[in-house]
């Protein structure tokens, strides 16, 4: 058994209720490191072509990386995928929390969920047993309560990942809750759990992770939690949080605001991290081996509502807040406390309630529409209103629940216009038509419009906002560097905030594993994935290409109105600059297609293949 692997994958097979244990291939550990890397090459290997993302044929995926669960800061990840039922393309998130290191303990370094259960069920893992466990009494129920149940009935040692009632109702929005709080919330994953009747997984593992050399691990452990505690913000995050980044992004002009018409919240001083904290937080809260603490506990308490919930973190903030104009961070606060508890991503939810405000204000949705609900910006129980409508499909939430871009396309009158989507997944919480890499990032990510691949916001501020040269090398080091922390099983936010060096987290692979991998051979399993998850989409599209990687019109065509960035446009032409550089740079064809000498270089031989 290698160091840092549990040396197994688990499969459960939900028709037959049968669980099978089969040893992790060397040359998967070798060719895809983990989590991440192991989801894309399951997921395309064993996922037919063409499978209904909500199909008995669909495979919903967990794996684990080979740092988590070990004592080097922020060990607590594991990564979700699967076939989106939002995009149609490859999906995954992730969760931290201690639900990850339990699993690990418990021997496993990817789950495999297959089937279709005919009622609802929970897979439930104590070590080498494993079953699958009757969940009529748990469906029904939201995250929060279920989670509990799971708790009271097999103890506290017990971790466990639930679905909502988004999950259950295949809302494609829905999201994957662990921990009161911790999401893998984005491409609707929660709906692939809730279209094989499984209501969540529970864990407990009691045994040792393998460790190739157990003192330098504690030595690159200790060395890498002392740079994390003596840098310089480590004060500051700790005390705020991603609320910190409120702030910030305001004042630079990127907050999403009014469904993305603008980069400034007028009122974002009622939303940012010294309110919050002055308002609702209660106390810090982290996931495993992380000394950072963002997670904040909240306690939101008004005449009309109450509520505990963790953050709202900062995509929750410029998502439901921003976007939808809340200016009061109690508002948001309930606001993620309903999103969690139903089981839907923050971002998404924010994001289509926001285009379903505009659609009322241009009168594409009415109060037939909506049950005599009137929508506006602004309005905190319209935000609530179309939330849970959202969740339990009533009347227009059944098509909002499609999200933004199936939404659009059912309503008509040129709502596909503002739509703020790329690929099916809507844009989180940065406006980008001048910041050209960061939209870029949008256009170009593997699941659809989000920032967890590429952050290139900085980058957009230190080498010109308007220009577009040299923002597509910058996109593709950042694609290579952020998703390897998602391999690697650990939490990036240590390199982003703490300036820990990539250089250390390979020095605790090689410790932990005793594998030969260097940095650089570590770059490339990066890369290897991502044009494996590329091919994904061209094996499921056949029209797939340029096309796909395009903004909203709004981003291309419509001035910001308000703020710093007041007038900013990215037009078209400066888009296919940006693809043609991107593309010329990745080794792929004009319209984006890896090209047989690119796969053959990064050892993916068989998708030339099968392409040709």
């Amino acid at each position: 058994m290698k160091g840092g692997y549990a040396g197994s994958i688990l499969r459960v097979n939900l028709t037959t209720g049968e669980a099978v244990k089969e040893p992790t291939p060397e040359d998967l550990i070798r060719n895809y490191v983990g989590a991440r890397g192991f989801i894309a090459h399951t997921l395309y290997n064993e996922v037919p072509k063409g499978a209904d993302p909500l199909g008995e044929e669909a495979k919903l995926i967990v794996a684990t990386g080979p740092l988590t669960g070990l004592f080097i800061p922020s060990t607590g990840k594991a990564h979700v995928g699967g076939k989106s039922p939002l995009t149609g393309g490859y999906a995954e998130a992730n969760f931290g929390g201690h639900f990850p290191v339990e699993l690990k303990m418990a021997g496993y370094d990817m789950i495999v969920v297959e089937g279709k259960s005919p009622k609802p069920v929970y897979i439930l893992i104590d070590d080498d047993d494993v079953t699958v466990e009757d969940a009529a009494r748990l469906w029904g129920k939201g995250s929060f309560d279920s989670e509990a149940a799971l708790a009271e009935r097999h103890g506290e040692d017990f971790q466990s990942c639930v679905i909502g009632p988004a999950g259950e109702n295949l809302v494609k929005i829905a999201c994957i809750s662990h921990d009161y709080g911790r999401q893998a919330g984005r491409t609707g994953l929660g709906a692939v759990m809730g279209s094989k009747n499984l209501k969540g997984i529970t864990v407990r593992g009691s045994k040792a992770i393998p460790v190739s050399d157990i003192p330098g691990l504690i030595e690159i452990g200790k060395e890498m939690y002392r740079k994390s505690v003596q840098h310089p913000a480590f004060e500051l995050w700790q005390t705020y949080g991603t609320s910190s980044v409120t702030n910030w992004a305001n004042r630079i002009g990127v907050f999403p605001t009014r469904n993305f018409r603008s980069g400034y919240f007028e009122l974002f001083t009622n939303i940012a991290g010294p309110a919050m904290n002055r308002e609702i937080v209660i106390h810090n809260k982290a996931c495993f081996s992380c000394a950072m603490c963002c997670g904040k506990y909240s306690h939101v308490k008004t005449d009309d509502y109450e509520c505990y919930v963790e953050g709202p973190e900062y995509e929750t903030t410029a998502m439901i807040g921003g976007c939808c104009a809340l200016g009061d961070i109690k508002d948001i606060g309930y606001a993620n406390f309903l999103c969690d508890d139903y089981g839907i991503d923050t971002i998404s939810g924010g994001s289509i309630a926001a285009f379903a405000i505009e659609c009322f204000e241009k009168g594409i949705i009415t109060e037939q529409d909506t049950g005599g609900l009137k929508l506006s910006w602004g309005d905190p129980k319209a935000v609530f209103e179309v939330l849970r409508m959202i969740a339990f499909r009533e009347g227009i939430g059944d098509i909002l629940a499609e999200g933004t871009r199936a939404a659009a396309e059912r309503l008509g009158r040129d709502s596909q216009d503002f739509a703020i989507q790329v690929k099916g997944l809507e844009q989180s919480g940065y406006e980008s038509r001048r910041a050209p890499a960061m939209q870029l990032s949008y256009m170009t990510s593997d699941i659809g419009a989000h920032h967890r691949p590429s952050w290139a916001v900085t980058h957009d501020l230190k080498t010109g906002r308007e220009t577009v040269e040299g923002k597509a090398e910058k996109v593709i080091e950042l694609q290579h560097t952020r998703p390897l922390f998602d391999t690697l099983g650990v939490c990036r936010l240590p390199w982003i905030e703490m300036e820990l060096p990539v250089s250390d987290y390979a020095e605790a692979f090689r410790r932990a594993t005793g594998l030969d991998l260097s940095e650089e051979d570590l770059y490339r399993v990066s890369e290897r994935v991502w044009n494996l998850t590329r091919m994904f989409w061209v094996r499921e599209f056949p029209d797939f290409g340029r096309s796909y990687d395009l903004p909203p019109k709004r981003i291309t065509a419509e001035p910001v109105l308000s703020g710093p960035t007041k007038g900013a446009v990215l037009p078209q032409e400066k888009v296919d600059a940006l693809l043609d550089d991107y593309y010329a740079r990745r080794g792929w064809t004009k319209d984006g297609i890896p090209t047989e000498e690119k796969l053959k270089e990064l050892g993916l031989d068989r998708l030339v293949r099968e392409k040709g």
